[in-house]
Formats: structure tokens, sequence, C-alpha cells
């Protein structure tokens, strides 16, 4: 039940990031249009085929620990993380390209050159905040799931008890859920208007 309280307010919390964006979205489209078009169709793609894979991986992995297949458990649960690092691996090579070498990252090194440079500028801070908040909760996930993939292989969970892995795979889920509203948002929609 504490699981679910928490997920309650974790969507509360992207919720009203996600209805700030539509708002900024409504009232300044030229803007979003020009920002979107910054964002790589093939980044995002990959990561969202990497996160349906972990969470494929997740739930494997908390059916094993019900059904009391430590072995596989484990190794399912250690896929995840691989999956989550990567995840992370290309979304900081992603963010380097927009940071290092585009000049968008929202502050007094911002560059843009166009009519719109403040609102652009207004995309991008709805970017960073909400993929930045993202990132966050995944690596708190991947840590949780080093977490009891550390206390599956010591053989702590196990047909009878696999509480911590369930909670730990509905994390998992949530945050992959609220990458399935993300990516849309900045990805799709603006290859759709390239």
């Amino acid at each position: 039940m504490g699981m679910w309280v928490f997920l309650i307010t974790e969507i509360m919390f992207f919720g009203g990031m996600f209805a700030g964006y539509m708002i900024y979205r409504f009232m300044y489209y030229q803007a979003w249009l020009e920002g979107s078009q910054h964002m790589d169709f093939w980044y995002g793609s990959i990561n969202t085929v990497v996160l349906l894979c972990s969470s494929l991986t997740m739930a494997l992995a908390v059916r094993s620990t019900q059904l009391g297949l430590r072995r596989s458990s484990v190794v399912l649960l250690l896929i995840t993380i691989l999956f989550g690092l990567a995840f992370l691996g290309i979304k900081g090579v992603e963010y380097y390209g927009h940071i290092v070498d585009e000049h968008q990252f929202p502050g007094p090194s911002f560059r843009f050159a166009g009519a719109y440079t403040a609102q652009v500028e207004m995309f991008f801070s709805f970017y960073f905040a909400m993929t930045g908040f993202h990132a966050l909760h995944m690596v708190i996930g991947v840590g949780l799931v080093s977490f009891v993939a550390y206390h599956a292989w010591k053989g702590r969970y196990h047909a009878h008890y696999y509480t911590p892995v369930e909670n730990v795979g509905l994390y998992w889920h949530f945050v992959d859920i609220v990458w399935i509203y993300l990516y849309p948002l900045f990805y799709l929609i603006s290859h759709i208007h390239k």
C-alpha cells in the first residue's frame, strides 16, 4: 500500500510538469516547434527501446522471484541494471550535445538564433527539467534494482517473500511509463514536423 501512495505523489509531481509543458506549448506553439527541431529522434527512439526491454526484464525478474527461481531472478535484475545504465549513458551523450555542442542549456550560455529566443529557452528549460528529473529517477531505480539484486543473490527473497522486488518493479515500471509520455512530447512530435 505504501508504494502505491508514493507512486501517486510521483504522478502528481510529474503531472505538474506535464501540465506546465502543455500550457507552454499551447501559448508559444511556434517557439515550441523551433525548439523541438533540435531533438534527436534516434536518441529518443533507442532509449525508448532500451526502457521497454528493461521493463520486460524487470517483470520477468519479479515473476522469477515469485516462483522461487533465484538464479533467474538475479540474472534478470542484472540485465535490468545494464539497460538502465545504457539509458543513462545515451541520455548523457544527448545532454552533452545539447549543452556543449549547441549551447542549449538554459542560462547565461544559452544560444539560439531565431525570433523566439526567450520562449525556445523555456522549451529547453522544460526539456532539461523533465528529462533530468526522469534521469534522476532512473539513477535511483538502478540503485534500488542493484539493492534487490544483491539481496536476491544472497537468497533473501523467495516464493513466500518477494515484496521488495515487487515494489522496486512497480517503481521501475512507473519510471518507464513516465518516459513513454516524455518520448512523444519531445521526440516524436518534433520528428513529424521536420
